[in-house]
């Protein structure tokens, strides 16, 4: 039935070509005789002819798209996906959200998922999740791509997927230069894309947020129930896969969880304890820098994905809706990236300075059911709260006769900016919320002694205004 829509379509446009051709040879008087030669005549109706023939199969090519984008979108079983509406090609030939000159990712039949969609689990059933590197113009890939395929244990399992805009040749070559180990896709709007005269410096953002939209749309929707994000300029842990693949239940079972990130903001040398390289923690604030999510937050997230700055987006309560996110006490990620849109921003001073695990922790052999909300809540903010409350240079000095963690409270802003300066943690908020922090609490390590940064016992939540 379909099959024989797309015929008659083709049809009536072959029928109007040849009217057409007709119309112009008997009915308009710039044909006649009289006015030009035979030959002359002959050129400017094969010419026209030409024009209209070429103008019919565009529009014909177009139809039959729109008619296959309507069944696939018809036959996709994965409805928690978002589904982009087809749409005509402009006129350099790009589709705004499709594949269109993308290679695609290998294909597996599912009788769950349907035949447009790759497994989701392994033979031996384990879930399928795949690392959607988002690349540009760094050639310095390398590195990142040499990282990830040396510490991954399982090609199956973890499918590495590189996405690439800017559409720079020397970047594609090195990737293209991995073969069969990863896949590569290509974002295909290279359009110029619109930014507000006030934010024209920021172009760079707006093309980030556009990139990481398709991206995302194109991967989840081949069916995967969990993505793993990482940027062109980070080094990951040799337990990195081990550390995804160990939480990834709790995202699964915690409504309360909406990420699992590798980073730790305070995660510096002097403000970590390397010797427990096990140890997890629950945090208000989203890190990025190497993070998992799922497809049922991606369906939430896209159908309103910002136009820019989609980090600092994604941190809002509005989009929040206090959930929270798990991070390491020593970050599973480090970035050797200091040239990007950011201009190397907080680079200098802190994010060369992360220290990446050397460990291998094997997570998925630990219990981590402490992490879930309820577990969590009630053992560490009782934990924080019967410590001993010292000051910062009581802390510096080495004046504390007890052993064990200590508290140092603040209940303003100003105060709050001041400790931290002193303590050589990151100071700055987004969206009211202190990096790291968990309840307001930010957890570090200071002088061999875990230090908590707390608020006051009786804190009513964050405050926007301190952002």
């Amino acid at each position: 039935m379909r099959s024989r829509k797309v015929l008659a379509v083709a049809g009536v446009i072959t029928t109007w070509t040849f009217i057409t051709y007709y119309f112009l040879l008997r009915q308009n008087p710039e044909f006649s005789f009289n006015r030009l030669t035979l030959s002359k005549k002959i050129d400017l109706l094969e010419r026209g002819a030409k024009e209209q023939y070429e103008a019919s199969d565009k529009l014909f090519q177009n139809l039959v798209g729109i008619l296959r984008s309507k069944l696939d979108a018809e036959s996709e079983i994965g409805q928690n996906a978002p589904i982009v509406a087809p749409q005509l090609e402009d006129s350099a030939g790009n589709s705004p959200i499709g594949i269109v000159g993308v290679k695609e990712i290998p294909l597996e039949s599912s009788a769950e998922k349907g035949p447009s969609t790759v497994a989701v689990r392994t033979a031996d059933g384990k879930p399928i999740i795949p690392v959607l590197v988002f690349a540009c113009n760094r050639v310095s890939i390398s590195n990142c791509l040499d990282n990830l395929i040396h510490f991954r244990p399982n090609v199956e399992q973890f499918p590495i997927i590189v996405s690439q805009d800017c559409g720079d040749e020397m970047t594609k070559k090195v990737i293209l230069s991995y073969q069969d180990q990863l896949t590569l896709i290509e974002q295909p709007d290279q359009s110029d894309i619109y930014v507000p005269p006030k934010e024209k410096k920021f172009k760079g953002y707006y093309k980030i947020a556009r990139h990481y939209g398709w991206a995302l749309n194109t991967t989840f929707q081949k069916g995967y129930d969990y993505v793993i994000i990482v940027e062109d300029d980070l080094n990951v842990s040799p337990d990195f896969y081990e550390y995804f693949f160990g939480t990834y239940m709790l995202l699964k079972n915690d409504p309360s969880l909406w990420c699992i990130s590798a980073w730790n903001d305070n995660g510096k040398v002097g403000l970590i304890d390397t010797e427990k390289p096990d140890l997890l923690y629950r945090t208000d604030f989203f890190p990025g820098l190497g993070w998992m999510l799922t497809k049922e937050l991606w369906s939430e997230l896209s159908v309103k994905w910002p136009k820019s700055f989609w980090d600092d987006w994604i941190r809002h309560p509005e989009q929040r809706k206090n959930r929270v996110c798990i991070r390491p006490e020593i970050s599973r990620t480090r970035t050797f990236g200091k040239v990007g849109v950011s201009n190397g921003l907080f680079f200098d001073k802190y994010l060369k300075h992360i220290k990446l695990s050397e460990d291998f922790v094997e997570f998925t052999k630990m219990n981590l059911t402490y992490l879930q909300k309820d577990n969590y809540d009630k053992t560490f903010i009782k934990n924080v709260y019967n410590c001993p409350m010292v000051t910062y240079e009581e802390l510096r000095r080495n004046l504390i006769s007890l052993d064990g963690p200590v508290r140092i409270q603040y209940s303003t802003k100003e105060q709050y900016k001041r400790t931290t300066k002193l303590l050589g943690l990151m100071d700055d908020f987004k969206s009211g919320v202190p990096r790291t922090a968990y309840h307001g609490i930010v957890s570090f390590y200071y002088n061999k002694r875990r230090v908590y940064l707390a608020p006051n016992l009786n804190w009513k939540g964050y405050d926007l205004s301190w952002s």
